[in-house]
């Protein structure tokens, strides 16, 4: 009897890559434009995951959307030129131990792996391309085309995408939006401690991992006992 084909989905910021820096002296820049206080960092970064638009609102919501659009061009005209000033690979370097996970799963014939982030198709190409990441995933969903976590939107196309059951997938991620996108799709979560949420906000995870080590093992386990 053959296995079933597995999908491990991974979120981006937070969970692959450390970007807070950048996040954070974006959004700065954005609000020193718009001339409105920016929150506290911890309320700043308890933001990612989400879709910038849905982000920005959040966080000044007493703003008018018109300004929320602007402030969302501020954004990115500010990420884009941190990025350029020190390169991708190095304003979000990898988390230790990602790559080197990513090529144990990959190598794994019956495993695919997807991408699901609140990042735009823009800012991933990017990231991809600084860390020669782009041939690990089948599946890439962005921001562009659904709406923003945690609507199940893009893990849903994921499975379409790579006709993988929603209980042979695993979404892992570091936020309370990854693991209730996960939950609202149908598939396991897995929390990560690392990232920007803290573990207290992955209650939907059916395990929490404090390495990427350990990722492979969990993943094991977790297929073992759905066999």
């Amino acid at each position: 009897m053959t296995s079933p084909l597995r999908l491990v989905i991974f979120d981006v910021d937070g969970t692959l890559v450390d970007s807070q820096a950048d996040i954070l002296a974006a959004m700065g820049f954005a609000f020193e434009q718009a001339g409105h206080p920016l929150p506290a960092r911890e309320t700043v970064l308890g933001i990612v995951g989400l879709s910038l638009e849905v982000a920005v609102a959040r966080l000044a919501p007493e703003l008018a959307p018109d300004q929320h659009l602007r402030m969302v061009g501020w954004y990115k005209d500010a990420y884009v030129e941190l990025r350029r000033k020190s390169g991708a690979a190095q304003s979000s370097p990898l988390y230790d131990g990602a790559r080197e996970v990513l090529e144990t799963l990959n190598a794994i014939p019956d495993v695919l792996l997807g991408v699901a982030t609140g990042k735009s198709r823009r800012g991933l190409d990017k990231l991809l391309d600084a860390h020669d990441l782009r041939r690990f995933f089948v599946t890439q969903q962005v921001s562009d085309h659904h709406p923003s976590k945690p609507h199940p939107s893009m893990i849903l196309t994921a499975l379409s995408e790579t006709g993988v059951e929603a209980r042979d997938a695993v979404m892992v991620g570091d936020t309370g939006f990854d693991m209730q996108m996960a939950q609202a799709a149908g598939v396991a979560g897995v929390g990560v401690s690392w990232g920007y949420h803290g573990i207290e906000a992955l209650g939907e995870a059916r395990y929490v991992i404090d390495s990427f080590t350990q990722l492979p093992a969990i993943l094991e386990t977790m297929w073992e006992t759905a066999a």
